[in-house]
């Protein structure tokens, strides 16, 4: 199934993908979404690139019903981005790739991560595959787990807002 979750953030490009592999944020914008934080690890090169691989856990109690049965009561969540340098000549854009795989369960998403100026900041869109393998559920859990992934990126962008109100940005 096909996704495009499109976010505002209060943010140059530069400083948005900055903000997004800050390990502090990334562990603050895990704890307000109820999850906890197993590991993060950033690599940033001096081009301008950043990695981020995070490991976290949330309660199954979060998934659809339907979905809960294969796994236990906690979900770990693998989810990597990679960006790319800057690019010359590109307005200000960023590009990046995203792989979330749910640890156990049935479920997958891979696509790309696009960031562009807009007014008052930057617009940052996710778009990708989710892929579920399960016979005869693999739709409807593809299409849960579409609108989980939207509904988190949507607090994480709103989590984003109230971090950058208290915490300054260069």
């Amino acid at each position: 199934m096909r996704t495009s979750i499109t976010l505002d953030l209060p943010l140059p490009t530069d400083a948005a993908v900055r903000l997004v592999n800050d390990p502090e944020f990334i562990r603050h914008k895990a704890a307000q979404a109820g999850s906890k934080v197993l590991t993060v690890d950033v690599t940033s090169g001096t081009d301008g690139s950043y990695t981020s691989a995070v490991r976290r856990v949330i309660p199954s109690d979060q998934i659809p019903a339907q979905a809960r049965s294969f796994v236990g009561s906690e979900l770990e969540i693998r989810q990597t981005e990679a960006w790319a340098e800057p690019t010359e000549g590109a307005d200000g854009r960023r590009f990046g790739t995203v792989s979330v795989e749910i640890t156990g369960a049935p479920v997958r998403m891979t696509g790309s991560i696009t960031l562009v100026p807009a007014a008052g900041g930057s617009t940052m869109t996710y778009e990708g595959e989710i892929k579920s393998p399960v016979p005869l559920f693999g739709a409807s859990i593809e299409k849960a787990a579409a609108e989980a992934i939207r509904q988190a990126l949507t607090a994480e962008a709103a989590t984003a807002s109230d971090w950058i109100a208290t915490h300054p940005q260069d």
